[in-house]
């Protein structure tokens, strides 16, 4: 694979599976928490409980941003809403239309703080770079040793629950994502000016690497985010299947 473009594979492959995986992950904790309770209310209410943390983070980010840009900010909530398309939403900050760049940094808040404290949790806290390490280099037998010693950090269970509130709430969501496109188009027609006035080959050398290597940094928060999903998905998962199995109901 060419230098050039890895970082951008490496960092869509990773995105996707993370987003995949926790689409999984979410529909398979509701499904529990709804066959537990067989209360919707009382399922979405622990739901929301469990993801207080990142919503907190999500949302404050978003506010802290707006505040920062001089963007008025209106109505903060952290009670979750069922929308009329039948969603769930668990926060929102109301901001005022800006420009498109500015809209756009705010869209992108929370996903940058969010980045940063997984990046803090996975490697300072958690120490996960050994199993990422491992699962690359296809060291299956090496595996379940890094995976106790992860196991053994002092108060792992918070460093892990904190991870996983906050990895499973960073996305932007559909709102925050509206002012991408301009943006995209813009930084299209930048490079493709540059490039036609013949700087294609100065960009190349001097711009693509740090690109690159931004987009390598930040697959691996995306990686480390997997990583969490998988763990708990997969238990969800099983537990799901058991408890539909012992009552013979199952989730549409």
């Amino acid at each position: 694979m060419p230098a050039a473009i890895d970082g951008l594979v490496v960092f869509t492959l990773s995105l996707v599976l993370f987003w995949l995986a926790q689409r999984w992950l979410h529909r398979e904790l509701q499904a529990v928490l709804l066959l537990l309770t067989r209360n919707p209310s009382a399922a979405i209410g622990i739901f929301s409980l469990l993801f207080f943390p990142g919503v907190l983070l999500h949302e404050t980010s978003h506010f802290l941003m707006a505040r920062l840009l001089r963007v008025r900010t209106g109505k903060f909530s952290l009670i979750p809403q069922t929308t009329s398309q039948g969603s769930l939403r668990l926060g929102y900050v109301e901001t005022a239309r800006a420009d498109w760049l500015r809209d756009t940094l705010i869209g992108l808040a929370p996903l940058l703080t969010g980045g940063v404290v997984i990046a803090w949790l996975g490697l300072s806290r958690l120490h996960l770079m050994p199993v990422g390490s491992a699962i690359l280099a296809g060291d299956w037998p090496a595996l379940p040793g890094w995976v106790r010693q992860v196991a053994a950090v002092p108060d792992f269970l918070l460093w892990f629950y904190l991870a996983f509130a906050v990895s499973s709430t960073m996305l932007p969501s559909a709102s925050d994502r509206q002012a991408w496109l301009p943006m995209g188009l813009v930084l299209l027609a930048v490079v493709g000016v540059a490039a036609a006035a013949g700087a294609g080959e100065w960009m190349l050398q001097h711009l693509a690497p740090a690109v690159n290597s931004t987009l390598r940094s930040v697959s691996g928060v995306f990686a480390i985010s997997l990583l969490l999903h998988l763990a708990l998905g997969i238990p969800f998962w099983l537990l799901r299947l058991l408890i539909s199995r012992i009552t013979g109901m199952r989730v549409v």
